[in-house]
């Protein structure tokens, strides 16, 4: 039987291709698992287990046998204990607030429906709230790289589980950073989703307008996969929203879908003295100018305002309104830190509530225009990774101190992804997260595959090494390339056609070796035509490549004259995008100009068409 620790989810996806059975790789893991563990609260009975290796087969006999209709087939993973699922409590790490759902949560469903198969529920802080995962009376779960440090909370069960290898994912949520710190403490993907993407019904709320379901893997390519069976419209969850069909041009770039180029950093960041955090920053940034992107140092204090509203505000009233009834009753069954957060409510009231709100508002009014020439935020995950001694001193100041660069990211209605950045001297890792605004989470992800390529670490806390990913396919579903030739080139007279639409240059390339250029008669301004033609006939052409959004489109070749018209081009690499042809009739009279190889050497020759 192979062993199955530190396996990622397309290895468990190749070994059920291979012959292996749910059977022969489920029931050894399980039994290999341990009560005791701090991570775990509950674990899957045996009998559980064969009932639900009997419900897969059943799936399995439906799809005719098909993997591919069951893409999580016999995969095990976790569930943060918040989050229910039927056959197990949930307690929000809570044993008097302990009670047996009926029904799985809408994330856990979805899961099962693709095949996985849920081992257990995990430890938290309390009531999802800390961002240190100590807050438990099922204990403090430690760094699965040093047990006398931190795991990062409050989905700490659920990021020791993915860490240590056990399973290839778990869920967690995030409401300030929850699915994001421990992600950066135990060198692993942490995808925090756009809120609303991925369905709360049957999550015990925190701040239920905030709180968002969120992914533990050891590759981006199994979040993206995660993230594509999760992420749907629930119209039964008041709070699950549809991804919109169109973003408006006029949105800052930091909202605006598109590949990621230009991120802003922290200016000045806090390192609360963390020398080794700090030095494994700067190490992470020339990374990632390496990769070509731009890093932009940008002033945080809009967005560490916009954080502050969260503890200090009054939507510590919503961590109330969530529990209540249970908090009037049984206070003295709750962990005394996550007591004296949430008394922090009847300090607030109504009419605090609706200034908070405004400020709110205001706030990101004014970072969106800041950030408006940003494709997103690169941060530290956190600063420090304080030790369970330290934290036990000082547990309210040091968790804030965790959530520096997580804070605002739910208020602000971004997405975020946290990734590994490699290991401090101290041989602990560190973790750098990507931050762009609502829906955006595909660019986030295609970018973070080619830094998970370029800067690999170990998988989680196993010895077991990172294979490369596979390019995710771009989004294009809201997104047009366009390949010009001509007088839309940059610095050429018609490029303010594309400017104007907020398109933007991706690359200069050529086409496949198949076209001729000609030098279209009596076109003002001058013009060429692009002909396709056989390959030993034909030659590449410079051209560039423009994405533009869909909706500008359509105006974009309602401007077009003919002979001029929108078609499909093959560039040098075989891709195909919409580029400019002519109709044949007019390259009878056209002075073919292909032995220049482009519009702009022909013009730059000071020859006429």
């Amino acid at each position: 039987m192979p062993i199955t620790t530190g396996w990622t989810l397309t290895d468990w996806q190749q070994a059920y291709s291979n012959g292996e059975t749910p059977a022969a790789l489920l029931k050894p893991l399980l039994e290999s698992l341990q009560q005791g563990d701090p991570a775990w609260i509950s674990l899957l009975t045996h009998e559980a287990l064969e009932q639900t290796l009997q419900q897969l087969a059943q799936q399995l006999q439906q799809h005719q046998g098909d993997l591919e209709k069951l893409p999580l087939y016999g995969v095990p993973f976790a569930i943060k204990d918040n989050i229910d699922a039927s056959g197990f409590s949930t307690t929000a790490a809570c044993p008097d607030f302990a009670y047996e759902p009926s029904e799985d949560a809408v994330a856990v469903a979805r899961l099962k429906a693709a095949g996985a198969v849920p081992l257990g529920k995990t430890n938290l802080d309390q009531f999802a709230t800390g961002l240190v995962g100590t807050r438990s009376p099922y204990g403090a779960v430690p760094n699965t790289f040093n047990p006398t440090i931190i795991s990062g909370g409050s989905s700490s069960g659920s990021a020791s589980v993915v860490a240590r290898g056990l399973v290839p994912f778990a869920l967690g949520t995030d409401t300030a950073g929850s699915g994001r710190v421990p992600a950066g403490l135990n060198n692993l993907v942490g995808l925090k989703p756009t809120r609303g993407a991925i369905s709360i019904e049957g999550v015990v709320p925190a701040c239920r307008s905030l709180d968002c379901v969120s992914i533990f893997t050891h590759s981006v390519g199994d979040a993206s996969l995660l993230y594509q069976q999760l992420a749907a419209f629930e119209p039964q969850d008041p709070f699950s929203r549809e991804r919109p069909k169109g973003f408006s041009p006029n949105l800052p770039a930091i909202r605006r879908p598109g590949p990621i180029r230009t991120l802003g950093i922290p200016a000045d960041p806090d390192w609360f003295g963390c020398e080794l955090s700090q030095q494994a920053w700067e190490t992470a940034k020339a990374h990632w100018q390496n990769l070509g992107i731009t890093l932009v140092p940008t002033d945080f204090q809009g967005l560490n305002q916009l954080a502050a509203l969260l503890y200090e505000g009054p939507w510590v009233a919503e961590r109330h309104a969530a529990i209540e009834a249970f908090m009037a009753a049984h206070s003295d069954a709750m962990n005394p830190v996550v007591r004296g957060i949430i008394s922090k409510a009847s300090k607030f009231s109504a009419t605090d509530t609706f200034k908070a709100q405004y400020q709110k508002e205001a706030l990101i009014r004014a970072i969106d225009q800041q950030l408006a020439d940003l494709d997103g935020l690169l941060v530290p995950t956190a600063p420090i990774s304080p030790t369970l001694a330290a934290v036990e001193e000082e547990p309210v100041l040091l968790n804030s101190r965790l959530g520096t660069y997580t804070n605002f990211v739910n208020l602000a209605d971004f997405c975020a992804l946290a990734l590994p950045a490699g290991f401090r001297d101290d041989d602990l890792p560190f973790g750098i997260t990507l931050i762009s605004g609502a829906w955006r989470d595909g660019d986030l992800q295609q970018l973070a595959v080619r830094w998970m390529n370029a800067h690999p670490t170990p998988i989680g806390a196993t010895e077991h090494h990172r294979s490369q990913e596979p390019e995710l396919p771009a989004n294009n579903s809201d997104r047009i390339q366009v390949a010009v030739v001509g007088a839309h080139l940059t610095g050429m007279p018609l490029n303010v056609q594309l400017t104007e639409r907020h398109a933007r240059l991706l690359e200069q390339t050529t086409t496949s070796p198949r076209y001729r250029l000609y030098a279209l008669p009596d076109s003002t301004p001058p013009k060429p035509g692009l002909r396709r033609t056989g390959e030993s006939q034909g030659q590449a052409i410079i051209v560039e490549v423009w994405e533009m959004a869909t909706w500008d489109f359509g105006s974009f070749v309602g401007l077009i004259p003919p002979p001029l018209g929108i078609g499909n081009v093959e560039l040098a690499d075989g891709r195909w995008v919409k580029g400019f042809i002519c109709e044949d009739h007019a390259l009878a009279e056209a002075q073919d100009i292909t032995h220049f190889g482009g519009w702009r050497a022909f013009r730059e020759a000071g020859a006429t068409g």
